[in-house]
Order: C-alpha cells, then sequence, then structure tokens
C-alpha cells in the first residue's frame, strides 16, 4: 500500500508541500449520473423545467465548483485551472442524464478532485432543478474515468482489472 502522503510520522493530517515538484500540465475526466423517470428526463431536454434551463445552470454549477474546491476538500491545494469542460447529455436508456467533467492545469498537483468535485456538483444541481417533479432520482456513479501527467504517470478506470 503506497504512503499517505497527506499524514505525518506520527499520522497527523497536513497539506502536502508541491514546491519541489515539477510544473506539468495534468488533466482529470471524471463522470457522474442523474437516474430519473422517463417523463423528467423529457422535461428537463424540453426546457420546460419550473426552476429554467436544467443543462445551463448545471454547468455553470459544475465550473464553480470546479474552482472552489480547495475551499470545500480541506488539504487540496489551490489551483489556476486553466480549462474545464462539464458536458451533459441525456440517455432515456438509464433514463436520465451523464455528466463527463474534464479539468486542466499546468502544475504541480493533480486535478483529480475538482474534476469530481464538478461532477458531484453538477449532478446535485439536475437534482435540485427537477426535484418538484421526481423526488425519486439518485445520483451515482461518481468516479474518476482518467488522470493524465504528473509524478505518478497516466491512469485510465478502462486499464484497472477491477474498475
Amino acid at each position: 500500500m503506497p504512503d499517505l502522503t497527506h499524514l505525518s510520522e506520527t499520522g497527523e493530517a497536513h497539506m502536502v508541500d508541491v514546491s519541489a515538484k515539477a510544473v506539468t500540465e495534468r488533466v482529470a475526466i471524471a463522470e457522474g449520473r442523474v437516474v430519473m423517470r422517463p417523463e423528467t428526463l423529457a422535461l428537463c431536454l424540453s426546457g420546460q423545467a419550473k426552476k429554467g434551463d436544467v443543462f445551463a445552470t448545471a454547468r455553470i454549477a459544475g465550473i464553480l465548483a470546479a474552482k472552489k474546491t480547495h475551499e470545500f476538500i480541506p488539504l487540496c491545494h489551490p489551483l489556476l485551472l486553466t480549462k474545464i469542460s462539464v458536458d451533459l447529455e441525456g440517455d432515456e436508456s438509464l433514463p436520465g442524464v451523464r455528466v463527463t467533467v474534464m479539468a486542466k492545469v499546468s502544475g504541480q498537483t493533480g486535478v483529480e478532485l475538482e474534476a469530481l468535485t464538478a461532477a458531484s456538483i453538477a449532478c446535485l444541481t439536475i437534482y435540485d432543478m427537477l426535484k418538484a417533479a421526481d423526488r425519486g432520482m439518485r445520483i451515482e456513479g461518481i468516479a474518476l474515468v482518467e488522470k493524465r501527467g504528473g509524478k505518478s504517470g497516466d491512469w485510465a478506470r478502462s486499464a484497472e482489472k477491477n474498475a
């Protein structure tokens, strides 16, 4: 098992010093989904939800969440993000909405938490925008899909044996 870099030798939590790390391009992709009734998905896709444009609001919420991740996660470094994309797609086979987030930075630490936070908040925003129509919605599958760059190298969920 790898050493946990946020813990001191005595087990105290601390923020990792990344000052000696090289500045490299780092990318993370995360996903999530909101499962809902077919009629709720139809309402979402029609643009007729009472609270407004579900996709536009969830996209902006996800971007804002990525930018503020260090305010939510105690030992997370503030990053100068160079790109955040929040893609939302209605999927009748769920039925529901699939959320995919890509976060990018040129820096000394990764952007996995920013991508995961953005996916989580985008899903929560979809729930909030549609809850009057369907309180039984489920948020599922928040997961890191891929990360590139940094000392630990590249990783992809599809390459994991038990992903």
